[in-house]
């Protein structure tokens, strides 16, 4: 498969069931609606409507954040691969009439988080207001104290240190004053002074930057002190009576989850509406939906509904969407493809065609039967027990045929946990066991490896050619195809034998086909590569740069495909050792359990840091050195309206799942 081939959909039904036809469409997630654009039909405001849904649908995620933070719901490595909980249709419906009471519990649990915040703000007010007075406790008058009927008051601070005495030489006579709290950047200060010397003594305080305390109260600093740790601790009780009421509550997290969805999928329904063309009576819609899926649908929906379903070719001109369909074994690895961009209307699916690579490229990197054994065994559990989403199942699948090349490749290079199996065997067993590997050990022979990891480089390298050939060939252009492709077939295996002499003895017979087979694949390139130019001068020209393009542009790919053995080596070699720091103490017991835990920690991080290493090289070698090759991308995505929820999902409703 690769593109599913998409069909545009004209729908036309009865004004009276649109809803209900909407609601079908979204359950099935088959259809991209197109807007209206026909000026003689109508359109529909939903904005209004779609406003109050996602006030709501705020309301209740606001009330599941307020209730993960006081009542966290206990989960599981089983709820966390579970996926979506399944719901019939009329069970659906049924919670559907709750609606109401859910939103009256979501508002009280926020009505009581803002009243804990509001209780927790005033606290924080408090204790620091009690700081501050803590500096007022020697001073035993109240803080708005102003004097009496022959004295004035002051009280208040400077920001310097100054003694008593050195304030009262300032003043006036009549005037006395009193430190209640100094430190170097600050002192606190009680002056009264007689009437008749007030005015003068507050005109030199000012002028010493002599600030009163704000907001005067009418206690002490102790009796206030006191009043506000009595407050601060009723405004404990109520929020620890707050946090009860919201744990109470979270016996509604089931109905919250279901509202959430459900108040998604009216939000998506309504804005759905806002696409469509109406008249007096009927409702007209379009879009596009995968050919396979197009008469399943229209007999579902005549059956059901005064409906008729037309499906025609899309426009040469229209913006067609991308649906990716492959095989057991390629539709894994399809996310891939998805993270670097869905296929233009002139590409080619590339899935199925680094499918096999990548795996096989993967499992080089990784290249360790231990950690591929670990891979295996684990997704394969997850993938038998677990209820889990599309997605996550494709995501499981694909690191489970990656296990399964790292295992294969690990037995031929006999590394397992590295050499594990010789270090218990000399250390513990007194036996000295030789190479395991069914095929050679890449630490003893890293050229070898290094010319296998160029020759399947080229290979890789030459199917991504290939899908350039038959490309080309489709579209009518048989001769760019030949001469496009056969060239650089040539030259790149004319040079292969030579390049591969300087680092290992080559056959004489290799050589000498070699060089004429690169001598005729330049001449072709240059003499063919400059084609499209009219000039005698342009020909030629264009040839050679065409050929320096060739060269370096060929060079630098295969030499990318190095990093084949780099991380090889890599894996093996920590593995090497983490296994040889294990079996550093002398006495045997000891040696036994350092080796175990070594070995646990230890090739858990090696494993977990080689692994994203290969999946990210195992990445550009298909990004960079394959899909350079053919691939343009620019494709846009099929995105149907579906049930696009979080929690639950309908049972056999979707056709794409």
């Amino acid at each position: 498969m690769a593109k599913l081939r998409m069909k545009k959909i004209e729908l036309i039904a009865l004004l009276t069931d649109s809803k209900k036809i909407i609601e079908l469409l979204q359950r099935h997630g088959v259809i991209e609606l197109c807007r209206n654009s026909d000026e003689e039909l109508e359109n529909t405001n939903v904005t209004a409507v779609v406003g109050e849904f996602e006030k709501f649908r705020t309301t209740v995620v606001q009330a599941m954040d307020v209730l993960d933070r006081y009542a966290p719901e206990k989960g599981s490595i089983t709820d966390m691969f579970g996926g979506r909980t399944e719901v019939e249709t009329d069970n659906f419906g049924r919670e559907a009439m709750k609606l109401e009471k859910i939103m009256s519990a979501a508002g009280e649990i926020l009505r009581q988080n803002k009243l804990i915040a509001d209780s927790e703000s005033r606290i924080s007010q408090l204790e620091v207001k009690n700081d501050t007075l803590k500096q007022w406790l020697p001073l035993d008058v109240p803080m708005n104290f102003r004097g009496t009927d022959t004295t004035k008051a002051f009280i208040g601070t400077v920001p310097y240190a100054v003694s008593a005495e050195q304030i009262e030489d300032m003043l006036p006579e009549g005037c006395s004053a009193e430190t209640v709290y100094s430190s170097k950047e600050q002192t606190d200060l009680f002056v009264i002074c007689l009437n008749e010397a007030a005015d003068e003594a507050e005109e030199i305080l000012r002028k010493n930057t002599f600030i009163p305390i704000s907001d005067p109260d009418s206690h002490t600093a102790a009796e206030q002190i006191k009043l506000s740790g009595e407050e601060i601790s009723r405004l404990e009780k109520t929020i620890e009576s707050a946090e009860n009421e919201i744990k109470k509550l979270s016996e509604n997290r089931r109905e919250f989850k279901f509202a959430i969805d459900y108040l998604t999928m009216r939000k998506d329904k309504y804005e759905a509406l806002s696409s469509l063309g109406f008249t007096e009576n009927t409702f007209v819609l379009t879009g596009f939906i995968p050919e396979k899926y197009a008469d399943q649908l229209r007999k579902e929906i005549e059956s059901k509904y005064t409906a008729s379903v037309e499906f025609t070719d899309p426009a040469e001109d229209e913006d067609v969407p991308v649906l990716l369909e492959n095989s057991g074994f390629s539709s894994p690895v399809e996310g891939i493809t998805r993270m670097y961009a869905m296929p233009g209307k002139k590409d080619v699916d590339p899935t199925p065609v680094m499918s096999f690579f990548y795996y096989l490229f993967f499992g080089m990197m990784l290249s360790d039967a231990g950690y591929g054994l670990v891979m295996l065994i684990g997704t394969t559990i997850a993938l038998k027990k677990f209820r889990l989403e599309k997605s996550m199942r494709k995501t499981l699948t694909m690191f489970r045929n990656c296990g399964i090349s790292t295992l294969i490749w690990g037995a031929l290079f006999g590394s397992w946990f590295g050499d594990i199996v010789q270090v218990v065997g000399r250390e513990f067993l007194g036996k000295d066991i030789g190479s395991i590997a069914l095929w050679f050990e890449p630490m003893d022979e890293p050229i070898k490896l290094l010319l296998y990891s160029f020759g399947l480089g080229i290979l890789h390298l030459f199917l991504g050619v290939a899908v350039s050939f038959r490309m080309s060939w489709k579209e009518g252009r048989k001769l760019d195809a030949v001469l496009d492709t056969l060239p650089i077939y040539m030259i790149v295996l004319g040079v292969a034998p030579l390049g591969a002499s300087i680092l290992t003895d080559v056959p004489d017979i290799l050589k000498t086909i070699g060089t004429p087979v690169l001598i005729a694949g330049v001449v072709l390139l240059v003499l063919t590569s400059g084609r499209s130019s009219k000039s005698i001068f342009g020909k030629f020209f264009g040839g050679l740069y065409a050929l320096y393009n060739t060269a370096t542009g060929y060079l630098s790919d295969i030499l990318s495909y190095s990093r084949l053995l780099a991380l090889g080596l890599a894996t093996g070699s920590i593995a090497g050792v983490i296994n040889l720091i294990g079996t550093m103490p002398e006495n045997t017991v000891l040696k036994a359990i350092l080796l175990v835990i070594v070995f646990i920690v230890g090739h858990t991080v090696n494993m977990a840091i080689n692994l994203l290493g290969a999946y990210v090289h195992t990445d550009r070698l298909q990004f960079v050195e394959l899909f350079s090759k053919f691939y343009t991308g620019g494709g846009r995505e099929f995105s149907p309206l579906t049930v696009n929820t979080k929690y639950i999902k309908f049972k056999e409703e979707n056709y794409n799942e």
